[in-house]
């Protein structure tokens, strides 16, 4: 599977909320850093356990995606979410969140990704286009 393709599954499996499916895109002892300060979750379990914790309250998820910038084995690629989540957002009233952010992916030889950050900054009670020219 190439990167291209690997970031279209990914975004699919954030958008059907599918923790089991995502894994399969990591190799087996792949960590991923869903914030740069917290501790990584490392390998299938982990990780399905907290995307499965992260987007099971989630709806009417919008995600677009940036054009990949890749080298050698390290792909980035921007993101930008809106969603409904009352579980994560500060005042549950207004459960609105805006969610850009970007994803540091390195891959292994069979395009797995061995190793995931997340980078993100969200605005929590309203819902943010993207603007002009963005993710190109």
């Amino acid at each position: 599977m190439n990167r291209t393709e690997w970031i279209e599954q990914y975004a699919e499996a954030w958008r059907g909320r599918d923790h089991e499916g995502v894994v399969e895109l990591f190799a087996v002892d792949a960590v991923y850093h869903s914030s740069p300060t917290g501790v990584p979750y490392r390998g299938h379990a982990q990780i399905a356990a907290y995307w499965k914790r992260a987007t099971h309250t989630q709806t009417d998820l919008k995600l677009f995606l940036g054009v990949p910038i890749s080298d050698a084995r390290r792909t980035m690629v921007e993101w930008w979410a809106t969603m409904r989540d009352p579980d994560w957002t500060p005042d549950a009233a207004t459960p609105e969140v805006t969610l850009p952010g970007c994803l540091v992916l390195t891959f292994d030889a069979n395009g797995l990704c061995e190793e995931l950050w997340e980078y993100y900054k969200p605005v929590f009670g309203k819902t943010v286009d993207a603007p002009a020219g963005w993710g190109a």
